[in-house]
């Protein structure tokens, strides 16, 4: 038998001011006809509504609107976005960026450390305080929740940083830190996650509720979103495709070490000497930033019929094979490429992957660059705490 059950009016109320506030959120101020219109509710419920939730000051005033109407102008109705604040963390092994935002969304203040080599005893402390003086600077008191973004496994248990290579000590102890921040809460997550988050949200997989993200960038990573929701695993492995074993490399990656995986085929030094092999410049750093330069330096050589080409088919032929790996486990009918090699490669380097990998398997499969741009990480740090400030004010589920 089936128990069917009323929604009480406290519940009524919570569902209706959940609404509103969320398409103040999502649509920026509005009039009380046009929440009418948009929620279909009744004039004395969005009345009631809108008085409450001023009341408890998520909701003010901003402005009024003329309309083709006889009498006043209406009253506009926004959120109030200083109500909590945010911040963001991106962790990476030369340093840490920073924002500062309010739960909206709107970036106040940023900043930029700097670590060199491996850091020091003061590292995690001076990111801190960086983040500290950033909230100070935009006259921020407290930060209601901190989101950070980390290479490495996040167990979704414990919430505890479990390294796949030998990252940097600092990184450990800045959780550790942050962590002790008074009436903050603390969010970790895999960088490439977080970067998935991004891509998914305001990005180019938007409207895409089942896509993989490959992550092109020092190492390879990929973010998997399924019927709208991130997977992470059992222990928060899903997407640690830089240990994918691969033909083209000269070994099998190890438990300790990725070199002879999917990483030696596309992490940047691998780009790098593959960019040297056609005559292109390459920094002999092998870093990202080389690996960026190296694939911007092919796209811009396409023109006068140099190695551009050439370069890059091989290159998506190295990007295909991974992909087609991820894809004939998952179908997800979409992959996006990210990082600073998806993001130089663009629109040119998505197209050749896709064609090749068109011929590796016969599930259809659209290969997108991505939009979310080169502070995806950031982005999907402050969707991130965005999103539990407004379960935590909004009452959400």
């Amino acid at each position: 038998m089936t128990t069917v059950r009323t929604a009480t009016p406290s519940t009524a109320r919570a569902i209706n001011d959940r609404l509103a506030l969320n398409l103040l959120l999502e649509q920026g101020p509005l009039t009380a006809t046009e929440l009418r219109g948009l929620t279909g509710l009744s004039r004395p419920t969005v009345a009631d509504l809108l008085e409450r939730l001023q009341h408890t000051g998520l909701v003010a005033v901003v402005g009024e609107r003329g309309e083709q109407r006889r009498g006043p102008n209406a009253r506009v109705y926004a959120l109030v976005a200083s109500r909590a604040h945010i911040g963001a963390v991106d962790v990476r092994s030369g340093g840490a960026s920073v924002v500062v935002a309010d739960f909206a969304g709107h970036a106040l203040a940023t900043a930029e450390v700097a670590v060199e080599g491996r850091g020091d005893a003061d590292t995690a402390d001076r990111i801190v305080r960086s983040l500290l003086d950033t909230a100070r600077q935009a006259g921020v008191e407290r930060l209601h929740t901190v989101a950070v973004g980390a290479p490495g496994l996040v167990d979704p248990a414990s919430g505890r940083l479990h390294s796949t290579g030998a990252l940097p000590a600092w990184h450990t102890e800045l959780l550790t830190a942050l962590r002790t921040l008074p009436g903050t809460d603390v969010i970790l997550e895999n960088e490439v996650n977080l970067a998935g988050r991004a891509e998914y949200r305001i990005g180019a997989a938007r409207g895409q509720d089942t896509f993989v993200l490959i992550w092109l960038g020092h190492s390879v990573g990929a973010a998997v979103i399924i019927d709208g929701r991130l997977r992470r695993g059992a222990s928060g492995g899903t997407g640690e495709i830089c240990f994918l074993p691969v033909p083209g490399t000269d070994r099998l990656p190890s438990a300790t070490g990725c070199e002879g995986g999917f990483h030696g085929l596309v992490g940047s030094a691998a780009i790098c000497a593959l960019a040297r092999e056609h005559g292109l410049p390459a920094d002999p750093a092998d870093d990202a930033a080389a690996a960026e330069a190296a694939v911007r330096a092919a796209l811009g050589a396409l023109a006068d019929g140099g190695p551009g080409g050439p370069f890059l088919d091989q290159l998506a032929e190295r990007v295909a094979v991974g992909a087609a790996a991820v894809c004939v486990v998952l179908d997800p009918g979409c992959v996006v490429l990210g990082g600073e090699i998806g993001r130089a490669g663009g629109a040119e380097l998505a197209r050749r992957v896709e064609r090749r990998l068109a011929g590796l398997t016969p599930l259809r499969t659209e290969v997108r660059a991505g939009t979310a741009g080169g502070g995806a990480v950031l982005a999907g740090a402050v969707l991130t705490a965005g999103d539990a400030v407004r379960q935590d004010l909004f009452g959400e589920p």
